[in-house]
């Protein structure tokens, strides 16, 4: 009789194996445990002999016996760190991640059911579950939890993000907005009752046999010719509207206050007109340290002009803002005001508006005493996109004279300097080929 009748060889060498590993296991716990001993005898034996120095008569009285050392030296025990997971189970990512946890997990279930309805078949047993009734089931349910979404969309997290307009123009947008919503939401809710209500009702069935609906003139009429109605009245709408807010007629025009608004990477640059409501012109070859705006300033009007690190405006008074950008494509984006204009650089865009709702009477109807107004870049303009902020404050009138003549003009005495040196150095250099001329000529 052979050895491997006798014995089973791969159970022998299974137990083998496992045998070494149990003791090179014991080995090298016994190492770790004595090793472990050792570090902590010595540094009993250390902090003993530390213990002895600093407790000497010298120094300090003797502990009493009677002391319980474990409650003296029990808040020394080095303390277990627990970490607060609380931010974490509140952030987005952690549901989304919960909610492909679960899909994955349907989906196995559905390939396992699916293994064992074919395996079942195979066997010459008819399946009990019938997965065309399932998914019906499934198509209603999530139907009905669908229209429920488009109501909580409405009902909590609308008011949540849309908010009374605080410009005069935005009331037209804001009415654009609320018609092409109500058009979306009839259509949205009609077309899903009838792609998962038809799914519900007309699942597959072996007693019931499919119609082909091949061609109807009826259908096609009415699919093509109802939304080429709506399309045009939203198109009509949105072109009207824009049209009205940004043709301006030169007389009202006229009556506005200007600002100009100069974007770069990452911050705004606000200069206001002065008296004579004229913003000056600039010149990108002027840019300096001190004239950072490349301002020409044999430009008379741009005397009065003023730099301001904030927008204040007063309310019911037209507003308009000449756009610039000194580098790349930003973005003059007011969300409370309803205006968004590009900054392109190299060409001045407009845009103008009226306010009508002071500060103050915002924090009122948003019940915030801190809700401020602001200004944002809409564009990716680069990693610090985020911090092109500039605060806007509307104000009444009275409050706005008082403010704007509190601000320092841009041409200051700092900039009449840097000027005034350019001109002798120009006139230097003017001397000197002037002087070079006549000696060749000579």
């Amino acid at each position: 009789m052979r050895l491997r009748e006798i014995f089973n060889i791969r159970a022998v060498a299974a137990l083998l194996i496992a045998s070494t590993l149990t003791v090179m296991g014991n080995t090298v716990f016994a190492q770790v445990q004595d090793s472990t001993v050792s570090s902590t005898t010595a540094a009993i034996d250390s902090a003993a002999k530390t213990a002895d120095s600093e407790l000497s008569a010298s120094s300090l009285p003797l502990i009493s016996t009677a002391v319980d050392t474990v409650a003296r030296y029990k808040n020394m025990q080095p303390l277990v760190e627990t970490k607060d997971y609380s931010e974490a189970y509140r952030s987005g990512s952690y549901y989304l991640l919960m909610f492909l946890l679960v899909c994955v997990f349907i989906a196995i279930i559905g390939k396992i059911l699916k293994v064992y309805e074919i395996s079942r078949e195979m066997q010459g047993h008819k399946s009990k579950l019938d997965n065309k009734a399932i998914h019906g089931v499934l198509l209603g349910i999530f139907l009905i939890v669908s229209l429920f979404g488009v109501y909580w969309s409405y009902s909590v997290q609308g008011p949540m993000s849309i908010h009374e307009s605080a410009s005069v123009h935005g009331i037209d947008i804001d009415f654009m907005f609320k018609i092409t919503t109500i058009l979306t939401t009839i259509v949205l809710v009609l077309t899903h009752i009838a792609l998962f209500g038809f799914s519900f009702k007309y699942r597959g069935s072996e007693n019931r046999k499919a119609y082909f609906f091949p061609h109807n003139n009826s259908l096609e009429r009415i699919w093509t010719i109802v939304p080429a109605i709506v399309l045009t009245v939203l198109v009509l709408l949105g072109f009207f509207t824009w049209r009205g807010i940004t043709n301006v007629s030169p007389e009202d025009q006229k009556l506005a206050m200007n600002i100009e608004v100069v974007g770069e990477q990452f911050k705004w640059s606000l200069r206001y007109a002065g008296a004579d409501n004229e913003i000056g012109r600039r010149n990108y070859k002027l840019t300096t340290p001190t004239n950072g705006l490349g301002i020409d300033f044999k430009d008379q009007k741009s005397w009065d002009d003023k730099l301001t690190s904030e927008i204040v405006i007063p309310v019911g008074k037209p507003v308009r803002f000449t756009i610039g950008s000194k580098d790349v494509l930003h973005s003059f984006y007011l969300p409370d005001f309803r205006v968004q204009m590009n900054a392109v650089p190299g060409m001045p865009t407009y845009f103008q508006f009226t306010p009508r709702l002071t500060t103050a009477e915002m924090r009122e109807k948003r019940n915030d005493p801190k809700y401020d107004y602001v200004l944002l870049c809409a564009k990716i303009c680069g990693a610090g996109h985020y911090n092109m902020q500039a605060k806007v404050t509307v104000v009444t009138e009275a409050e706005y004279a008082t403010w704007i003549a509190k601000q320092s003009l841009y041409y200051n005495d700092d900039v009449k300097k840097e000027l005034q040196l350019v001109n002798e150095k120009a006139a230097d250099e003017n001397n000197k080929i002037a002087l070079n001329t006549n000696t060749i000529i000579n």
